[in-house]
């Protein structure tokens, strides 16, 4: 149990330091103000005008860094300051987004096959841990290992599940900074330090993915192990 904490206290404590720079490098790029003048709602919406897409709205939501694209209504959210703002970070967040939206209309493999495991991840991530942790303590306390073990390993599908969705996420996240970057370098939309800052800032939101996709590994080799390791 100590070597799971430490292990849960240095991915943490790496999350935690890639979250710290991602939000230096976007503080850093939002002071970058972009010589064509376009804030990041203008350029998400040329960029989805560019891309053929006509059925995807616009709008901007409360809070920091919680832009996203919302595949059942076909909303690109931007934060109010990416909404509004005419700077590098707003140009790459914004793109970065409607990068998604075209992930959709081109019916992208990696985006739908995610899109179809959110409803189930949802429900199992909010009882993996609890399943596999109480069920190696309810056949330590029983005796009854058998039914404890089927338990935690009802868990353990649970968390491998959500580890499946973390690993699919990154290839997602990926090609719609991939795609963000090549329309807007394509359409010269940016200046050369502004493409480079877009593209530093994006690096870094991508690195909040893998390493949460690392954790999810780690978190379910550990108790894999556990369990599994309790039958010997």
């Amino acid at each position: 149990m100590i070597g799971y904490y430490i292990g849960i206290g240095l991915i943490s404590l790496v999350s935690w330091l890639v979250s710290q720079q991602l939000k230096r490098k976007f503080k850093y790029y939002s002071k970058i103000q972009l010589q064509n003048g376009l804030s990041g709602r203008e350029i998400a919406e040329k960029m989805l005008s560019d891309n053929g897409i006509y059925d995807v709205k616009v709008i901007s939501t409360s809070g920091k860094l919680t832009d996203h694209y919302n595949p059942a209504n076909k909303t690109v959210n931007l934060s109010e300051s990416v909404y509004q703002q005419r700077n590098a970070s707003a140009a790459a967040v914004a793109s970065h987004e409607v990068g998604h939206a075209v992930q959709h209309a081109q019916a992208y493999q990696w985006l739908q096959m995610r899109s179809k495991l959110v409803p189930a991840v949802n429900i199992t991530s909010k009882f993996s841990t609890w399943l596999v942790f109480g069920g190696i303590a309810l056949g330590a306390a029983s005796g009854n290992t058998s039914f404890g073990f089927t338990i935690a390993i009802v868990g353990l599908g649970m968390m491998a599940l959500a580890t499946i969705f973390s690993f699919i996420t990154l290839p997602v996240e990926y090609d719609a900074s991939n795609r963000a970057l090549a329309w807007l370098k394509t359409n010269n939309m940016l200046t050369n330090t502004e493409q480079d800052g877009a593209k530093d800032a994006l690096k870094w939101a991508a690195r909040t993915y893998l390493v949460a996709a690392l954790g999810s590994l780690a978190m379910l080799a550990y108790w894999g192990f556990k369990v599994l390791g309790s039958r010997d």
